[in-house]
């Protein structure tokens, strides 16, 4: 399978700067891949295709306000931080990106804050783009940690949402479900559930299981090789329990509907699996790039946005739908308008 085959044409208006009002009346496009239909709804429709003993599998990452704006020493330039994952607790070290990265070099100091409340060191470069930072505080870890998010921002995907982040995307680029902190990036799919929804689902006899896989940026980097075999994913933390896998094995033996809501969550259960096809326990970290062809061994249905081309999201949804039908139902999507991307409109695979 190549990258140039996941090419296709998204108008620029079709991506969805700001999330649908509420969370579970976004759109959503159902296509069974037995039946080769598609079908239009709203996303709190999804309860007639589920019964009684099925399971919906959830990433329950949490977000954190992981963008910063700092100035740095001397020259007063702009540096815009990325932070990454913590690597130092004691220390207060972690890993981020730099933006410009030209113009940060080791030893160098960058300031945070209106009266420059945090400040911090360069103590190493790991990629062109990559650095560690170590920043200089002496009070509790809580405070400072209660410092650097306050002075954070919700980190909303740049690349596609040209716009100011508002105080509403604090609450709305998070799903429900949040729980374990460490995602500089939101499992989409998730946004468009409510509690209403998932009272209603309850209802129908939904069960529930929850994953947790802290979405990195690799999500979201280009691939930049032809032949995807060669593609290296950024690896990513991601715990699977014991609740879970008893929840979701529990499914498989009835032969039940065992749906991921999202990539991260196809991802997070196809990495630990036994040979027999029953999901296991794991902690651990992963680095599963899922692309056609691919025999998927625990979800039979599942949930996700409308992903840019190129995307390793996309190619993982080719992967579950079949290449040939989803870029068909893409052609659709475009034709009747969905709205693409993190805040767009959502797809139901049967």
């Amino acid at each position: 399978m190549k990258l140039s085959k996941f090419k296709y044409d998204l108008p620029e208006k079709l991506v969805a700067l700001y999330p649908a009002e509420n969370r579970d009346e976004s759109r959503l496009m159902v296509i069974n891949r037995k039946k080769r239909t598609i079908e239009h709804k709203i996303f709190k429709d999804i309860t007639d295709y589920f019964c009684d003993g099925d399971v919906m599998v959830f990433n329950n990452t949490k977000v954190f306000p992981a963008r910063l704006y700092g100035n740095k020493e001397k020259t007063g330039a702009k540096i815009e931080v990325f932070l990454l994952r913590e690597l130092n607790k004691e220390q207060h070290l972690w890993d981020v990106l730099v933006d410009p990265a030209r113009k940060i070099r080791i030893g160098n100091k960058l300031y945070f804050g209106e009266d420059d409340s945090l400040v911090a060191e360069v103590i190493d470069n790991t990629t062109s783009r990559g650095r560690t930072l170590r920043f200089l505080y002496d009070g509790p870890y809580e405070e400072f940690k209660s410092l650097l998010y306050s002075l954070g921002e919700t980190p909303l995907p740049t690349k596609y949402i040209h716009r100011p982040v508002t105080p509403e995307d604090k609450d709305r680029y998070q799903t429900i479900f949040a729980k374990h902190e460490g995602a500089v990036a939101a499992p989409a799919a998730g946004l468009h559930f409510s509690k209403n929804l998932l009272k209603k689902l309850e209802i129908v006899g939904v069960n529930f299981a929850e994953i947790t896989l802290h979405v990195g940026l690799g999500n979201f980097r280009s691939v930049d090789v032809e032949d995807l075999t060669k593609h290296k994913m950024d690896s990513e933390q991601i715990w699977i329990n014991d609740q879970a896998v008893d929840i979701v094995n529990k499914a498989k033996d009835e032969e039940k509907n065992i749906c991921a809501i999202g990539i991260t969550t196809v991802r997070t259960l196809e990495s630990s699996v036994s040979t027999t096809g029953y999901l296991k326990p794991f902690e651990g970290w992963t680095n599963k790039f899922i692309f056609p062809p691919y025999e998927f061994k625990v979800p039979t249905s599942l949930v996700t946005n409308f992903h840019h081309p190129y995307s390793t999201m996309l190619m993982t949804t080719a992967a579950f739908a079949g290449f040939e039908f989803l870029m068909e139902a893409y052609e659709v999507a475009v034709k009747e308008k969905y709205r693409f991307g993190s805040y767009g409109d959502a797809m139901l695979i049967l």
